[in-house]
């Protein structure tokens, strides 16, 4: 069975690569689940033919008191769970997906963490650019906010995909769906200091992508966190890289965008994912209250 098992991962991986075109972190999570899965039911001792709703249930239960994961992961494997047994269907190794009877935990909507102005450029300013590394973190983090990337597109955006005189960025997104982005200027600055003063002292060999770590190789998420936590600790402000993306997009709202303008600069395939930016804080709202609610 453990043999069997791992064709169908080696397979379903394939599949969400090649079938899906689904992001890498996203496959590496389906798969990863995929493998916890199958190797829950070689040690019951079950097949995969003979599972029902109430197996997949008892797997679920096994997953939050073993592991004690929350609302949002077991709403990561269901999705998982439900991807591999329509893979199962359509290569006919089953006739039925159990999963899809199974229902995703109702989770509280979380409003993303924005940054006001100041905070974003006291956080930029406190990055010493009198050396290729500061230069480097410079244009990074002022394109993520310029543009609103995700740290994913971040590290992936390679040389042929910026175009500093037209102030453009060819930014491929999720499920490979490409989209151009408008740089603003203060990015196509520092993108061009690093360019001239600090890409060619990190480069060791030819490299197809922007950033570079200090062997002259792509500079990993796992590296972009790490320097941006230097940095917010330097600047005494707590964030995170994405906040900087959530910023992006309630700056544009605040500053009159229109949402479904928003929605293609950031990328999301439905316009209800935009709006979460749309939120008003409580000071505002009490504000609205006091000013034109009869008893306000």
């Amino acid at each position: 069975m453990k043999q069997e098992f791992a064709r169908i991962l080696l397979q379903f991986e394939a599949y969400l690569m090649a079938e899906l075109r689904m992001a890498s972190p996203s496959v590496q999570t389906y798969v990863r689940e995929a493998r916890t899965f199958l190797g829950y039911l070689d040690e019951k001792r079950l097949g995969l033919g003979d599972l029902d709703l109430l197996d997949l249930e008892n797997y679920l239960g096994f997953r939050r008191d073993v592991g004690g994961v929350d609302h949002r992961t077991v709403a990561k494997i269901i999705s998982g769970l439900r991807s591999l047994f329509q893979y199962l269907m359509l290569e006919e190794i089953l006739g039925a997906n159990p999963a899809a009877r199974l229902e995703m935990p109702k989770m509280a909507q979380r409003l993303p963490g924005v940054l006001p102005l100041a905070d974003v450029e006291k956080i930029l300013e406190v990055i010493q650019t009198d050396n290729p590394f500061g230069l480097r973190d410079r244009a990074l983090f002022e394109l993520i906010y310029s543009c609103g990337l995700r740290i994913s597109e971040a590290v992936e955006l390679t040389l042929d995909r910026v175009y500093i005189p037209q102030l453009i960025l060819r930014i491929i997104g999720k499920g490979d769906k490409e989209r151009l982005v408008p740089l603003g200027e203060e990015a196509a600055h520092w993108i061009a200091e690093y360019l001239r003063d600090g890409r060619p002292l990190l480069a060791r060999s030819p490299s197809p992508y922007l950033f570079l770590n200090h062997h002259g190789r792509q500079l990993s998420r796992k590296g972009m966190w790490k320097r941006f936590k230097e940095l917010t600790n330097k600047s005494g402000i707590q964030a995170k890289v994405h906040t900087l993306r959530h910023s992006f997009a309630t700056h544009l709202l605040e500053g009159g965008a229109d949402l479904r303008a928003v929605q293609e600069l950031l990328g999301h395939a439905d316009i209800s994912t935009t709006q979460i930016y749309t939120h008003i804080d409580k000071e505002e709202l009490q504000v609205y209250h006091k000013d034109y609610h009869p008893r306000g």
